[in-house]
């Protein structure tokens, strides 16, 4: 079995239900997370999400009747009444969006593999996301948390060494987490000052980097990660405290914490300073195109969200300055 699907294990609940569902559907379900992995190309979180929401609809399928529904009898009829019950429970729009397009996915899946005569998944209307603008930083507050950062290493400890560079990093490039812990030393071009990144369905990108990160990227390869260096450390880019690859986990509590020091600044994560990293490019004169090659979207209407943070950062700026606001 893959190992997507072998992940499903941090989620016994997931388990559980699957365990629940008929041999068929069961049998069915595997094939489809398969295809999600591997023809679609999508990330684990992707997947998990997808294959969640697929057994829920396949567990509103069976109901509580003794007599076993088959994949064949779902219709637009059953796919509304399975979202409906999902926002009666208090599910936001947000994920009552995300399963209407995996149900979609899925009975697009189930038509083209023979288990559905017709699909009903385009006659679905999928709700509209509520988008809300993402919290970012104000670059002078970005600067406190990557000064304070850098002096947390000038011992040459190992771990302030690495924790720099990975604040570094994130702000420089506006990589996801995922990305930043995916990388190995090879993928680090010191001379050009870039990035070889695996992006979102195994999509590759180059992506820039500038002098301060690349100095925090000296010191810590030169100073910090041999120190941290275990057998099994491979070629990782950046080490947990045990020697193994560094995982997302680490990483987003490294920029809670390195946040946290600096007052007034909002709470984020390393997708706040990714947030952060294209806000400041699109103030500093950027196009939104360059931004979204740079982030690695696949489409542009998601990299444009970033200009109604900007838009909304001016009008405060004006409220609380303009004489005449």
């Amino acid at each position: 079995m893959n190992q997507k699907r072998s992940d499903q294990s941090e989620r016994p609940d997931l388990l559980a239900a699957r365990d629940r569902l008929s041999e068929g559907a069961a049998a069915a379900l595997d094939r489809f997370e398969r295809y999600l992995c591997w023809e679609r190309g999508m990330s684990d979180h992707t997947v998990r999400a997808y294959v969640a929401d697929a057994v829920s609809l396949l567990e509103h399928l069976a109901g509580d009747a003794e007599v076993e529904h088959g994949i064949e009898e779902i219709d637009i009829a059953l796919l509304r009444a399975w979202l409906a019950v999902e926002h009666e429970r208090g599910t936001s729009r947000s994920t009552l969006a995300r399963r209407a397009a995996s149900a979609r996915a899925f009975t697009c899946w189930a038509h083209a593999r023979g288990f559905l005569a017709t699909d009903p998944g385009p006659r679905l209307r999928i709700p509209r996301k509520q988008r809300q603008l993402p919290s970012v930083l104000r670059r002078d507050q970005a600067e406190s948390v990557l000064r304070s950062s850098e002096a947390g290493g000038e011992q040459e400890d190992p771990v302030p060494l690495r924790d720099h560079a990975v604040l570094e990093l994130l702000y420089a490039t506006g990589v996801r987490v995922s990305e930043l812990c995916g990388l190995d030393r090879g993928d680090v071009d010191h001379e050009r000052l870039v990035l070889r990144v695996v992006g979102k369905g195994d999509r590759q990108r180059t992506v820039p980097f500038g002098t301060p990160a690349d100095r925090a990227l000296r010191r810590w390869l030169e100073n910090g990660r041999s120190r941290l260096e275990r057998s099994g450390s491979g070629d990782a880019l950046f080490l947990g405290a045990r020697g193994g690859r560094l995982n997302p986990r680490s990483a987003r509590r490294i920029v809670y914490e390195s946040v946290g020091t600096v007052r007034d600044a909002t709470r984020i994560g390393p997708h706040g300073l990714r947030h952060s990293a294209a806000t400041h490019l699109l103030e500093g004169g950027a196009d939104l195109r360059s931004v979204q090659e740079l982030l690695g979207h696949a489409t542009l209407s998601t990299t444009q969200l970033y200009t109604h943070v900007t838009v909304e950062r001016l009008k405060a700026i004006h409220e609380r300055t303009h004489p005449r606001s």
